[in-house]
């Protein structure tokens, strides 16, 4: 591979539109950082699939991504972060941040008491990689994980503040408040869309944004490793997308916070 340089573009990935979240954060975060985003549309959900599967896809995107020389890799979803993370981490030659270590890293700086819950689809919580991340840093916080499996579809609906989806967060978040919880970490991409709504009923609750948390890490190694793009213009953005689904553009505006410009459809034979 060709050395990594400033102006090279960040590398970002999920298997579907969520991650759009953390390209959102990079962007506010990041204002002059190129960006490349690789979602895998035409074989999302990577939930149902089995690991060895979410390894091969994942591995696929990285081979795809460091072509278009990427100077990092951030893994933008919760599914492949757990599966595929490490396998990433042993094959690639360059930095790579993922959405479960950095939301992990923050909760437990976040958080004063040590009770820290974790909100995320099934496959992210019954993975248990939230657990493990915050017990590795820190052995003595109690964790407290509870999957709500309804948020997605209702993010992607719109119904971001919708009657259904407040008496759905309530239905789900009432085992979680029994706990005694300081912090509450936001495990799924599509979640920081709720957090207006889920901010009015978490009270002094801190809720941890994974996309705000890796663009922050990312800001800092970007520092520490001399790859910050000094360049002041117009910075690049691509979208690359395995299929442009129905509706594609306007769910993924809505995660994006702004228009999406050109979307570049990538045939699977190509990965």
């Amino acid at each position: 591979m060709a050395t990594s340089l400033p102006s090279h573009p960040i590398g970002v990935f999920d298997s579907g539109v969520g991650g759009l979240t953390v390209v959102r954060a990079l962007m506010d975060r990041l204002p002059f950082e190129n960006i490349v985003y690789f979602g895998d549309t035409a074989r999302v959900p990577y939930g149902v699939k089995s690991t060895s599967t979410i390894e091969h896809f994942t591995l696929q995107i990285v081979d795809f991504l460091q072509r278009q020389n990427v100077k990092m890799l951030i893994i933008a979803c919760n599914t492949m972060a757990a599966v595929a993370a490490e396998k990433v981490r042993e094959i690639s030659p360059l930095p790579v941040l993922d959405v479960i270590e950095s939301g992990a890293l923050c909760a437990v700086a976040e958080s004063k008491t040590g009770g820290i819950g974790v909100i995320g689809t099934p496959t992210t919580i019954n993975s248990n990689a939230y657990a493990r991340a915050i017990h590795q840093m820190d052995p003595d916080c109690r964790v407290y994980s509870q999957a709500c499996p309804l948020f997605v579809p209702l993010v992607e609906e719109g119904w971001l503040d919708h009657p259904v989806t407040r008496l759905t967060a309530q239905e789900y978040l009432k085992p979680v408040f029994v706990e005694q919880i300081d912090t509450l970490v936001l495990g799924c991409t599509h979640y920081p869309l709720l957090k207006p709504m889920l901010s009015t009923m978490t009270g002094n609750l801190k809720l941890v944004d994974s996309a705000i948390a890796i663009a922050d890490q990312t800001a800092e190694l970007l520092q520490q490793q001399g790859l910050a793009n000094t360049q002041r213009g117009m910075p690049d953005y691509r979208y690359f997308v395995t299929d442009v689904p129905l509706n594609f553009r306007n769910v993924g505006e809505r995660f994006l916070g702004r228009n999406l410009g050109a979307i570049e459809q990538v045939s699977l034979d190509r990965l």
